[in-house]
């Protein structure tokens, strides 16, 4: 049986039991309502946030879990792993809107939009505004993964220079250089964009520290929208008021949401967003797909699932 506890529209549950006629779905909004049924599952989609570690214990039937999404810090990898239970992810899927939503808020910042938008709502004819091109800058990307190799692909459209950093610093795709995580503080003073979409893991909390801010040219941008946990809030803030870097736009926090009252609200050159980097009309359709084509390995037993999850990692 499979259970869902992750929210989906009646289109595509009735798209998902047309297309597995030999299989038998139960459709919940939310866990609350999946865990009468969760003692029967045999498989499990979930938003992975809605997952404890005692719902996995008393999961008797349980062999596998499709995260909806590619976080998977909240998930209780302890217990799964010792019951033995296949995770995966809906890793990839959001790579065409982070990508545009990281090009789109770097323009916005060279473009000066916050300054354009205060002038038109204040009706004020103001042709002083200094405006930038990114067009044959240096990026740096924090994560070379799915979601780094779209967005170094749409800053090639810019000329942009495309430096990669990841844990193996392996060659990729649509990127002029790569480097070891160990190596990066090597290639942070070249950086005009720092770009990070690094998951929640033991080795990038913390990762990215005032040292690294220092490092960066006094005018460097620094976009996150992989995890809050990357770095301190108070590196980040001493950053920007001891001008490390010129601006930092934030998709992701420590602490989500944003309390009203942090001081990142007040400053100037932070720019915020509340952690929508992936956000699209096609989010669900992507992550069922690849639901869909795991069922069907699944089902026969024959090859390697797509986004298979090292336990032991996280990721």
């Amino acid at each position: 049986m499979i259970l869902f506890s992750a929210k989906v529209s009646e289109k595509h549950r009735e798209k998902l039991i047309e297309n597995n006629t030999d299989q038998t779905f139960i459709f919940c909004n939310n866990m609350d309502e999946a865990k009468e049924h969760l003692n029967d599952a045999e498989i499990l989609v979930t938003y992975g946030s809605d997952l404890t570690a005692e719902l996995v214990k008393h999961a008797a039937k349980l062999k596998w879990i499709m995260v909806m999404s590619a976080g998977l810090e909240q998930m209780p990898f302890k217990e799964i792993e010792e019951k033995n239970i296949v995770v995966t992810n809906a890793r990839g899927i959001h790579k065409i809107p982070m990508a545009e939503y990281a090009i789109g808020m770097l323009l916005q910042v060279y473009r000066q939009a916050k300054a354009l938008y205060k002038s038109e709502a204040e009706q004020h004819w103001d042709r002083s505004v200094h405006m930038q091109e990114i067009t044959g800058k240096t990026m740096l990307i924090l994560g070379t993964g799915s979601i780094g190799q779209e967005v170094a692909r749409l800053a090639k459209a810019f000329q942009i220079k495309t430096i990669g950093v990841s844990r193996s610093g392996r060659e990729v795709a649509y990127f002029d250089e790569t480097h070891k995580v160990n190596d990066m503080k090597n290639v942070l003073p070249y950086a005009d964009f720092v770009v990070s979409v690094l998951p929640s893991t033991n080795e990038t909390s913390g990762l990215f520290t005032y040292e690294h801010f220092q490092l960066l040219p006094g005018h460097a941008v620094f976009l996150n929208m992989g995890r809050g946990d990357l770095v301190r809030s108070e590196d980040l803030l001493k950053a920007i008021q001891e001008k490390e870097i010129s601006h930092a736009i934030l998709d992701v926090f420590e602490e989500e949401p944003l309390p009203k009252e942090h001081i990142f609200w007040q400053e100037e050159n932070i720019t915020i967003t509340p952690h929508l980097s992936g956000m699209s009309k096609q989010y669900t359709t992507r992550a069922l797909e690849i639901f869909t084509e795991n069922l069907d390995v699944y089902v026969q037993g024959k090859a390697e699932m797509m986004n298979k999850i090292d336990l032991s990692r996280g990721y």
